[in-house]
């Protein structure tokens, strides 16, 4: 078997174009994942009728494929009369789905701070979305950093099914130039090697960044 891999040298800029529309897809995605899952955590723990709705979400998005998912938003909401191009519906795919995840994550995150807290705060004049933003909440966020950080990861690399809605990133830019050169090997170990790197450059951020917030917190005698 001969393996040269000087062609990748000669596609690395088309490459490296796709990686940064993965790092693009997985950002957008894990931000949107992030306001959806924070106002699904807030309806699930809320007494209303609307929790119902976070439950039904959360079970219906984890419980079926991400690909799946995709397919739906690209393929099947123009029968609806609603079409969205591969990016739009990429992101949007992305930030339903971790949306779910991060609920739950968000929902433990709150659900970790003593009740007394809630309580002090109200007893201090403030109200329950004053409590929420002030009090509650950033705590919430330092416990739940660490599942945040790990939910990031996976949607990069789960960017890559993006692929099968024609969406140009790292996966289906290494599968096009594969399928050119006949160097499949070749090619996807170098997505393999950037998607390696991409998530060891992440995990160094956001273990540099619990680091930090744990060093303020014994600072800070907490």
């Amino acid at each position: 078997m001969n393996l040269d891999f000087s062609k990748i040298i000669k596609y690395l800029p088309y490459l490296l174009q796709g990686a940064g529309l993965t790092i693009e897809l997985a950002i957008l995605g894990i931000a949107l994942g992030i306001f959806i899952g924070l106002v699904a955590a807030l309806l699930k723990i809320s007494h209303t009728p609307l929790r119902f709705i976070a439950h039904f979400y959360i079970w219906l998005v984890r419980g079926t494929p991400l690909l799946v998912q995709l397919f739906l938003i690209y393929f099947g909401l123009p029968q609806l009369g609603i079409t969205l191009d591969a990016f739009p519906s990429s992101v949007l795919g992305l930030g339903i789905n971790s949306g779910a995840y991060l609920a739950e994550v968000f929902r433990g995150g709150i659900e970790a701070i003593p009740v007394g807290q809630t309580e002090a705060s109200l007893s201090l004049g403030m109200g329950k979305f004053l409590s929420m933003r002030r009090i509650i909440f950033p705590q919430a966020l330092r416990i739940s950093l660490p599942a945040l950080g790990n939910q990031f990861i996976i949607t990069l690399k789960d960017s890559s099914l993006c692929s099968v809605i024609t969406m140009s990133e790292l996966l289906q830019t290494s599968q096009r130039f594969a399928s050119v050169t006949f160097a499949s090997m070749e090619f996807y170990t170098a997505a393999a090697a950037f998607y390696l790197l991409m998530t060891t450059v992440l995990s160094a951020v956001l273990s540099s960044l619990e680091w930090r917030l744990s060093t303020e917190n014994r600072t800070k005698g907490c």
